[in-house]
């Protein structure tokens, strides 16, 4: 009986004492980009291909891949082939595009992002980090439209990595300069190759329907509708559930 209550007065201790990692994703996770991205990306092709016709749902397939790859994705979506040269370059036009279109007209985050953060920030048990596939500049760009007090928080961009979604290399980048075993990580992702690259990076996963389906995302530890459905409680009892 008391080697018993020891060894829960241990993992009691043991709780108590883990720091936990929050990730967050950007695009379509801290606001609402994804109809921006699409419009810009239209404009893109059309201005630099004349290629017209093309629908917000044809980038689908590049949702959470980055710029080169969304890009692409709207080009195969009407038999367009494009060279790595051009695709290098209109991913860039893009990049301006946005970045100009995000100043001009700030998204807001979405309901839920700020008050989990800011309250994940108040703990002493919880670090935080920006992990996305976008460039530092378009990043930071987004994260001042929405208000995200991202200079308290460990910031890793596609610019610092070589390999992209659904590879892990962003998550263990970011987990790594917290200081924190991946496992003891909740990434939030809105997109199936982010999930993928959570789970592969051997961290839970939170995901948000602000993309696609709940269908699309069921390889994910947990869907929500949105961030005011999660709270910190939660997130340890993922990840205490290790």
């Amino acid at each position: 009986m008391q080697k018993a209550k020891s060894r829960i007065k241990m993992q009691n201790m043991h709780t108590k004492n883990k720091i936990y990692g929050l990730i967050f994703d950007v695009d379509g996770v801290i606001a609402d980009t994804e109809p921006v991205n699409a419009k810009v990306t239209i404009m893109v092709l059309n201005d630099m291909f004349d290629l017209g016709g093309v629908r917000p749902e044809d980038f689908e397939a590049g949702i959470g891949k980055g710029a080169e790859k969304y890009v692409q994705a709207g080009a195969d979506a009407h038999g367009l082939t494009l060279t790595e040269e051009q695709v290098k370059a209109a991913a860039k036009l893009r990049e301006k595009y946005l970045i100009e279109t995000i100043r001009a007209e700030p998204l807001p985050a979405f309901p839920g992002v700020l008050d989990l953060i800011n309250k994940a920030l108040q703990r002493q048990d919880f670090r935080l980090a920006i992990a996305t596939s976008a460039s530092l500049e378009l990043s930071r760009a987004i994260l001042k439209s929405a208000k995200v007090p991202y200079q308290k928080m460990v910031y890793v961009t596609g610019s610092e990595i070589t390999r992209k979604k659904p590879d892990p290399e962003l998550f263990l980048v970011a987990a790594s300069r917290m200081g924190i075993n991946p496992a003891h990580c909740v990434v939030i992702e809105d997109a199936p190759s982010g999930v993928q690259a959570a789970k592969a990076a051997g961290a839970k996963c939170i995901a948000v329907t602000n993309s696609t389906t709940a269908v699309k995302l069921a390889k994910s530890d947990l869907v929500c509708d949105s961030l005011e459905q999660i709270n910190l409680d939660m997130i340890q009892e993922l990840i205490d559930a290790n």
